[in-house]
């Protein structure tokens, strides 16, 4: 193949798209069973009312939909309606075990077999690789700890107590839709930065570039909501009035039957939700030492500094739904004038 595409989400389809619209020979591979990317799998209580913006996949606009409608059917029938107009071929489910360099070209091996390719637009997001800090007593605690990427609802945690842990959009939603069954706790590391201006295109070109001068010095990204800072809606206006968003300082250690504070402080508890965000799935780039010393994979664009065949795209300053279009395209146009170059030469 001139390219592969590994991930269907909506960088990968922006990539496949541009892609295509270049006349480059290329196949996208997806590991999930369907369309939707990370959407598939959020909880079915996230409904489209509390979703931030969805920028449009190229060349398809993004119908307003129905507010009440759960996001994880929304999205998914989204991208498979823009994969069917556009004729974009998903090989799924297909996981990419493994990436190598093969005299010159990329060697792709998955559990459906290799595929050669002298390019590679990475889209793999980060919703599999779901972070989990380890603190002090962790294995003690008697109750259950979950991840926010398996939260499925409120329902489950009436009558508990709830310690939810961190500052992002996720763990905001996912503790109002549970103080209306149960007590919570919201624990964070720093101090959340609420933002009560509109989310215009010039606050997220400010909170991209933040973000893209770390992946250009070759560490690890920060998400933009950690530049933006948290939406101040109506629905959060209300819980910081009423308290049920009082967010403390991180507990330092955990016990049998909750949480200590260094001033001895202790909080009983039935559940410990760690919203506590993703890393980027790369594992199977390993094998290229992409890597620096900073810990990240250095980037000019979606381009990566130690090998140009390569693109990463949903990844650090393109991780925002606007990004991964605008990375999409980047993507193949370098590409293409890449394979363009070799030719010639």
């Amino acid at each position: 193949m001139d390219v592969v595409v590994i991930g269907a989400g909506q960088a990968g389809l922006s990539a496949a798209y541009f892609l295509q619209r270049a006349g480059l020979d290329h196949v996208v591979l997806d590991a999930d069973a369907g369309p939707g990317g990370a959407w598939r799998h959020r909880w079915p209580t996230l409904r489209m009312a509390t979703v931030h913006g969805i920028h449009d996949l190229p060349g398809m606009p993004f119908a307003e939909p129905d507010p009440t409608k759960p996001a994880n059917e929304v999205l998914p029938a989204y991208f498979a309606d823009f994969e069917r107009r556009n004729g974009i071929d998903v090989h799924r489910p297909v996981k990419v075990e493994a990436v190598r360099d093969q005299g010159g070209l990329l060697e792709v091996e998955t559990d459906h077999g290799v595929w050669l390719t002298r390019a590679l637009v990475n889209a793999t997001g980060t919703w599999t690789r779901p972070f989990w800090p380890h603190y002090p007593g962790q294995d003690t605690f008697q109750g259950r700890q979950l991840h926010s990427s398996q939260y499925r609802g409120p329902e489950e945690f009436a009558g508990k107590h709830v310690i939810v842990v961190g500052g992002g959009t996720s763990a905001v939603q996912q503790l109002l839709e549970i103080a209306g069954t149960a007590t919570t706790t919201w624990v964070t590391r720093r101090e959340p930065v609420f933002r009560d201006e509109p989310f215009t295109p010039a606050v997220g070109r400010a909170a991209v570039a933040l973000v893209e001068e770390r992946v250009r010095a070759g560490l690890p990204p920060r998400s933009v909501v950690s530049v933006t800072g948290l939406s101040l809606t109506p629905a959060v206006e209300q819980a910081l009035e009423d308290k049920t968003l009082d967010r403390k300082p991180m507990f330092a250690r955990i016990t049998e039957h909750g949480v200590v504070w260094p001033d001895g402080t202790e909080q009983r508890a039935d559940v410990i939700l760690w919203a506590t965000g993703f890393r980027a799935a790369l594992d199977h780039l390993a094998p290229l030492g992409l890597r620096g010393p900073g810990g990240g994979i250095a980037l000019e664009g979606t381009r990566v500094v130690g090998d140009p065949r390569v693109h990463l795209v949903g990844y650090g300053p393109s991780a925002s739904t606007v990004g991964a279009t605008r990375a999409g395209r980047a993507a193949a146009k370098e590409i293409k004038a890449l394979l363009t170059r070799e030719l010639v030469a």
